[in-house]
């Protein structure tokens, strides 16, 4: 298995201040996001690295959101589509849906309401496997749907932090990764704690799932970072 990438959202709106808002939720949910003020640039981006799924404004200055929709549809039918817009008229609705959009969302929106709507499109489009959300590796294993963790006969329990950092080593067994990928992952590019609190969760981590008698399985290795992997 290759280091995990995160899921590409593209936001596309000509309001800077409610992009700039939704590029700091997204990323901070986890999604690898990029933006765009007008249609064209949208449709240039796409052609140039498909994103997973497109936040869509109805009205850009250039373009009609759904003149933006129905090139988007042509060149990636896989592509999610989530249109944004401040009309809430039922034929509105439906004229979106029918030109390839998957689901619309009237302005204003709950923050929730959106990631929900979000996470629900970007799993209709993920393979089976993904959907089943249980990760296993020797004699762990990690429930993503409930975040409980499971060495053995035992049930751990992991505060947020920890699922999503024992969640990144398990999709990525065996591959040592390194103190600058885990902090960008977990705490992202403009953290400004602690030096040492990659370390600090890391001892958290392992003091919940290596107890007496049982092996270290988060392994160091020094002055490069940190691996998942038996004892040799």
């Amino acid at each position: 298995m290759g280091i995990e990438i995160p899921l590409a959202i593209l936001v596309v709106d000509d309001d800077i201040r409610l992009l700039n808002a939704l590029r700091r939720t997204l990323t901070y949910a986890g999604y690898h996001v990029t933006t765009a003020v007008t249609g064209k640039d949208a449709l240039n981006q796409c052609r140039q690295r498909p994103a997973d799924l497109v936040i869509l404004d109805r009205m850009l200055p250039d373009m009609d959101g759904l003149e933006v929709c129905v090139g988007l549809r042509e060149r990636n039918q896989d592509m999610a589509i989530l249109l944004l817009t401040a009309k809430d008229a039922i034929a509105d609705r439906v004229e979106g849906l029918e030109v390839g959009a998957d689901d619309y969302l009237v302005k204003p929106f709950a923050q929730a309401e959106l990631l929900a709507r979000i996470k629900a499109l970007l799993r209709r489009r993920q393979p089976p496997d993904v959907q089943k959300g249980m990760l296993g590796f020797a004699d762990l294993g990690l429930d993503t749907a409930t975040r409980l963790a499971r060495r053995g006969d035992r049930s751990i329990e992991l505060s947020t932090t920890e699922y999503e950092l024992l969640a990144l080593f398990m999709r990525n067994p065996g591959i040592v990764l390194t103190r600058t990928l885990l902090l960008d992952r977990i705490w992202g590019s403009d953290f400004e704690g602690g030096p040492n609190v990659l370390e600090v969760y890391i001892a958290h981590l392992r003091a919940k799932l290596e107890q007496a008698g049982e092996s270290r399985i988060i392994q160091t290795m020094r002055g490069t970072g940190y691996v998942l992997r038996q004892p040799i």
